[in-house]
């Protein structure tokens, strides 16, 4: 049991630090793909050199940064293959086919369009090259979509069916896989995030060339449309958040609980704007799991079911089955769920000894008892109930670092619009340099924002790869902890080696061009 824990806990730092890696890249690539559509557009309006400079500076980075943020997505998705080998034999007919369509549509549709972005200036027509960017910045935006499908699909298991012949989930909706409340909600707010992301990165770039007074104008250009997208962008993940709240108290209130670090829950459940946890809590200890904390009252019944006075179920009321309220009876207890769990095991056995044996009538009415009761499957691999709790003070943290960021960038694009509107009060102010310094300050504080976001999603959901259906340690392939550990060094190195290669080539174009005259460029 030691060494599996070993390998489980390996292959998934593995797989946290690709994933990790590919984040750095993709949010940019999807932020810049628009704000340079929207200025290529404004460009083939006013046949301005002006925003023809400008749209090309932001083309070059975004050119580096997808290049990079390509090679590392596609070594994510073979480790489905290399490292979590039974999880991919257990759904591959759901989850191979949103990677397929990602893999045949959206990532075909960015290599095709992208050459001609960058190449085809005197190839092709202006309506056509604009056509052109915008198409790469949709299939930069579909293949996202896809991805997070797939992703959404592990958090809600829908339109599929478990056949005990084969031993797989096989899908029998495709439609309900795409359009579950968890992909929606999702894909929105992912991918607005990433517009807010491309909108800071762009105030960032600006703000150090404007502490540099260089390219003034340029700077104004690119913040006009950086801080609307980032605006945009900001205010479309709150109003996402909200129905990403409400999609998760429905379909996983253990995440929730964790998140708020709630072990009692309660109608009219107040949230916690801020608060330090005790560490070592441990579910029905007794003890407070706050040394400190300030809440809103009926805060997290609102976010959760849209009433104040909505009933929220906490850590302790999930593993005992109280899901509700306090006098549930209907609800079962995580215990109630490993029994559950193993006699479902127990009766596919039973139906391939009765398949061996060519009883068909035993076999249909065992496939019957296996399909009631499949939803409690994965919970007959855990040892303890215990185990069903995600890493709480993680989720908790990074849950509310990621909500903090979100309210300082609604702030923060505010006050950026209106500086480009009425640049003279930054100009004329003694803290001029500071705002400058803020910009510049704000890009990593959105990565991070970002990043919180998605290690809310992914450990707040452990300790399952697939929800109530198959929990991590079964998920793995049969390898020894030494490969694990032997890749994920490997990994390391060349992902490090690429990030700062990523970082350099960007941060030497953006200082060479700063120095050049953005104000004219010719075709």
């Amino acid at each position: 049991m030691e060494q599996l824990t070993t390998v489980v806990d390996w292959s998934r730092a593995q797989f946290a630090l690709t994933a990790i890696y590919h984040w750095l890249f993709v949010p940019l690539t999807l932020g810049l793909g628009l704000i340079i559509a929207i200025m290529e557009t404004i460009y083939y309006r006013t046949r301005s050199e002006k925003w023809l400079a400008t749209t090309k500076f932001w083309m070059t980075i975004f050119g580096v940064n997808f290049a990079i943020g390509v090679a590392t997505g596609i070594i994510l998705e073979f480790e489905f293959g290399t490292n979590w080998s039974n999880y991919s034999w257990f759904v591959g007919d759901i989850f191979g086919a949103p990677l397929a369509i990602e893999g045949i549509l959206a990532f075909f549709m960015e290599s095709t369009f992208i050459a001609v972005m960058f190449f085809g200036w005197k190839k092709v027509s202006p309506r056509f090259h604009l056509a052109s960017t915008w198409l790469t910045a949709l299939g930069a935006g579909l293949s996202a979509l896809w991805i997070l499908v797939a992703n959404a699909w592990m958090q809600y298991p829908v339109g599929c069916e478990f056949n005990p012949s084969t031993m797989r989930n096989e899908m029998t909706s495709f439609w309900q896989v795409a359009l579950s409340p968890m992909a929606v909600s999702k894909v929105l707010h992912t991918v607005t995030i990433c517009w807010a992301l491309g909108g800071a990165f762009v105030a960032g770039v600006c703000g150090w060339m404007l502490l540099r007074k260089r390219n003034v104008e340029h700077c104004r250009r690119s913040l006009k449309v950086g801080a609307w997208v980032g605006m945009a962008g900001i205010v479309l993940t709150s109003i996402t958040g909200d129905t990403s709240a409400v999609a998760v108290a429905r379909y996983q209130p253990m995440k929730l609980a964790a998140m708020e670090g709630l072990y009692d829950g309660s109608a009219g459940q107040s949230i916690v704007a801020m608060g330090i946890m005790r560490p070592g809590k441990r579910p029905a200890d007794g003890q407070d799991p706050y040394l400190f904390h300030i809440s809103i009252p009926y805060g997290l019944s609102l976010l959760a079911t849209h009433d104040p006075h909505g009933y929220v179920p906490g850590i302790n009321d999930i593993l005992t089955g109280r899901l509700n309220g306090p006098d549930d009876s209907t609800s079962l207890s995580v215990a109630g769920r490993m029994e559950r769990g193993k006699n479902v095991k127990a009766l596919i056995a039973d139906y391939h000894a009765a398949s061996r044996a060519g009883n068909k009538v035993v076999t249909d009415s065992l496939q019957a008892a296996i399909k009631d009761d499949f939803s409690h499957f994965g919970y007959g691999y855990l040892d303890t109930p215990e185990e069903a709790v995600p890493n709480v003070p993680l989720t908790f943290y990074t849950f509310h670092a990621m909500v903090t960021i979100g309210g300082w960038l609604v702030l923060f694009f505010a006050l950026a619009l209106l500086f480009v509107y009425k640049p003279a009060i930054v100009e004329r102010a003694r803290w001029q340099r500071l705002w400058y310094w803020v910009c510049i300050v704000t890009v990593p504080l959105t990565y991070l924002c970002s990043a919180c976001g998605w290690v809310v999603a992914e450990v707040g959901r452990q300790p399952w790869t697939i929800q109530d259906l198959m929990p991590n340690k079964v998920a793995i392939s049969d390898l020894t902890a030494g490969y694990v550990q032997t890749t994920f060094w490997i990994f390391a190195v060349v992902f490090t080696a690429l990030l700062v290669a990523d970082v350099s080539i960007i941060c030497r174009q953006i200082a060479k061009k700063s120095v050049t005259d953005l104000d004219h460029c010719e075709l």
